[in-house]
């Protein structure tokens, strides 16, 4: 028996999605672009709000749930993706959200969040990325580049760091997707595609960090470069780019390299063609690595987007006894079994 969230019938509005507490982030920080895109985007989905919850762990993006008009938690550093998971399999007909940050999400909270996505579990991820530690006052994080300085690494960080897009796609997560916080539009088209998808919903948020990290991602939103610097990714569609629309990504093997349109070399039939739907993840690895090679654009938009059974839909099968299949195994006895054992 499949467990089906209820949909809406009165309209909302954003404002039905704001609540009545004062945000409190700094004047310049991308988490507010991240919740108005967001509060922008609910009254859309098409699901009640007293069936939508946000859960968050620790850090300025996991203020979140307070300033939604929704159902919130607000739990503790990392385990947000396993407190939502328990949430979303005790109670399938809601809409499971969580906000969390790179150093959240991608340090302490690794590991929640890989099985998570291995396991399909229906929920929405939000990763407000600004690769710094922000709330803690400006630790390098996770994901911030090799050789950052900050007041934790003053000479420069030899960590290299996470690509989240590529983690979620290595865990097998069935939606991966990233955006950037000055591209309202497109974070919106990003949120409603992952709230329509079921399972693990992943959105890598490229975030300013204006107090502590500020400027980490010009070269992505500054209006004269941005075009010659990000790839929208299209489903369908080869892969263009620039200001002329005149560059190109192919692929050499299985590497992609960079190609221009006019040279009288190249054309668009060379290009590679985007599969947001490819069930072999390969390119989408391909993709996410762009980042790592001066040169080539970054890609937003939807690296994959697969469907298969969800975790939390297999636990209620097995409760409503759909699976019938059965080992000599016991679990209430395991449960409620004594602290001793004989051993023979």
């Amino acid at each position: 028996m499949e467990n089906k969230i209820e949909t809406q019938e009165l309209k909302y509005t954003a404002k039905d999605f704001a609540s009545d507490q004062d945000v409190r982030w700094c004047p310049g920080c991308g988490d507010y672009s991240i919740l108005a895109q967001v509060q922008r985007t609910f009254p859309d989905i098409g699901i009640k709000k007293e069936n939508i919850v946000w859960v968050s762990g620790i850090g300025c993006s996991s203020r979140f749930p307070y300033y939604m008009s929704t159902y919130g938690f607000h739990g503790i550093h990392g385990r947000a993706p396993a407190i939502a998971s328990g949430l979303k399999i005790a109670h399938p007909e809601l809409s499971v959200w969580v906000a969390t940050g790179d150093g959240d999400l991608m340090s302490i909270g690794g590991n929640h969040f890989i099985h998570t996505c291995r396991k399909n579990v229906d929920l929405k991820i939000l990763m407000f990325n600004n690769r710094i530690y922000g709330l803690t006052k400006g630790q390098y994080s996770p994901t911030s580049e090799k050789g950052k300085v900050t007041k934790s690494t003053p000479y420069g960080s030899v960590d290299y760091p996470f690509n989240p897009t590529s983690l979620a796609l290595g865990s097998d997560a069935s939606f991966v997707a990233r955006t950037i916080d000055r591209e309202p539009k497109h974070m919106q088209e990003m949120i409603r595609k992952a709230a329509e998808h079921k399972g693990t919903a992943f959105i890598e948020i490229y975030q300013n960090c204006n107090i502590f990290n500020d400027g980490a991602y010009l070269h992505l939103t500054e209006k004269d470069v941005k075009l010659d610097n990000v790839l929208t990714l299209e489903h369908g569609k080869p892969m263009i780019y620039g200001k002329e629309r005149d560059k190109g990504i192919k692929l050499d093997g299985f590497r992609p390299i960079s190609v221009n349109l006019n040279d009288g070399k190249h054309s668009v039939a060379d290009l590679l063609v985007h599969d947001e739907t490819d069930q072999n993840s390969i390119r989408a690895f391909i993709i996410a690595h762009m980042t790592d090679h001066p040169g080539l654009p970054t890609p937003i938009g939807i690296f994959r987007r697969i469907l298969k059974p969800t975790y939390d839909q297999g636990i209620t099968d097995q409760i409503n006894h759909i699976i019938e299949k059965k080992g000599k195994g016991d679990l209430e006895a395991v449960l409620f079994s004594g602290n001793t054992w004989e051993v023979k």
